[in-house]
């Protein structure tokens, strides 16, 4: 089977489905979506096809992507266009979460496995409530109990549906929290720069007018 005639069909198949599909899945579905045809696709020409599908769609006029997230792929819009797109979905997910239930899960992302008393000890504070949301909206999973800890504790840790939603596709590729730090203080230190380099040339005290003669008044009036 011709890499040309594999294509459009797992193009198709990215773009309908309404999860991520691994190149095994992809494989299964083309072959038996053409299984009249005896040239059968081997995993070979599903992976070269994959590649050139997302070299196709790296183009800049091309407005989505091929993304692997999740373990699989998924056409994803490019980053420019969040904001347009946004118009239509907002940030109705996350904005249904508190900022508690946020720290909570950003504490999850980067500290899993974890139990809620380490989360605890990180926050300062009891995180019954906001663990429990993150279960229910599945942005995090229970996987597996601390076998060391005292009473066995239930441990979490982020849910497949965390790395769809945020668009990666494990959670080694979240930023690492040196480069998260090293950006906030580049910031601050430009914001201070450009403080203090601000232009004050132009700008002068306002006389206080009291009544007392200045001095170019006074030479005028010598000259007088």
């Amino acid at each position: 089977m011709e890499l040309s005639e594999i294509i459009p069909h797992i193009e198709a198949l990215i773009f309908a489905s309404d999860k991520p599909l691994t190149n095994e899945e992809i494989l299964e579905l083309i072959n038996s979506a053409l299984a009249f045809i005896e040239d059968r696709a081997s995993q070979e020409q599903v992976n070269a096809a994959i590649e050139g599908i997302g070299e196709k769609y790296s183009a800049e006029f091309y407005a989505f992507e091929l993304r692997q997230i999740g373990g699989g792929w998924q056409f994803l819009t490019k980053k420019e266009y969040h904001k347009t797109v946004a118009q239509l979905n907002g940030d109705k997910f996350l904005k249904r979460l508190s900022t508690a239930a946020l720290e909570t899960l950003a504490i999850i992302a980067y500290k899993q496995p974890i139990t809620k008393s380490e989360i605890e000890s990180i926050r300062g504070v009891n995180c019954d409530y906001a663990v429990q949301k993150l279960l229910e909206k599945d942005l995090v999973i229970i996987s597996g109990r601390n076998e060391d800890a005292v009473g066995k504790p239930l441990i979490y840790a982020t849910s497949k549906s965390f790395m769809d939603y945020f668009g990666i596709n494990s959670a080694e590729d979240l930023p690492k929290i040196s480069e998260v730090l090293m950006e906030e203080l580049v910031h601050a230190t430009n914001v201070k720069e450009a403080e203090e380099n601000m232009d004050t040339s132009n700008l002068e005290e306002p006389e206080l007018n009291t009544g007392m003669p200045t001095e170019k008044n006074t030479e005028e009036e010598d000259k007088i």
